[in-house]
């Protein structure tokens, strides 16, 4: 083999190693976007696991045909709360729990968990309008 040949073939040999550098930093960078997804996700589905097994421990409408039956009526203690809702409002609540639950309730990030239960001042001043 001839010099030239030889310094061709180590050049060939370096742009290839180049290359394969290349995709491994960019197979690396893709991993680590994974891994944060995947944890993201499960932190959501741990969430979404938590607040089905409270709704899933007993059904409102169980418990209202149950006092129904008990009563005949409506129960005294049943109606105030009733009433308390319809004040309040119930989707009201429904957006307090599920920003204790560790997601957010704003029109921006809607869904979405908040990251180490960190506070949100669009879901805070959304919260504090009534």
């Amino acid at each position: 083999m001839d010099k030239k040949a030889i310094f061709d073939s180590v050049s060939n040999m370096e742009e290839q190693i180049g290359e394969l550098y290349q995709q491994l930093g960019d197979l690396k960078t893709n991993l680590g976007e994974m891994l944060e997804e995947n944890n993201r996700l499960n932190l959501e589905n741990e969430h979404l696991r938590r607040r089905l097994s409270l709704t899933d421990e007993t059904p409102p409408e169980q418990e209202v045909q149950e006092d129904e039956a008990a009563h005949g009526v409506m129960a005294p203690n049943r109606k105030e709360a009733m009433q308390q809702m319809i004040e309040l409002g119930e989707g009201y609540d429904n957006l307090v729990q599920l920003y204790k639950e560790g997601f957010h309730v704003c029109n921006v990030h809607f869904g979405s968990p908040r990251g180490n239960d960190e506070d949100c001042l669009f879901c805070l001043s959304l919260l504090n309008k009534k």
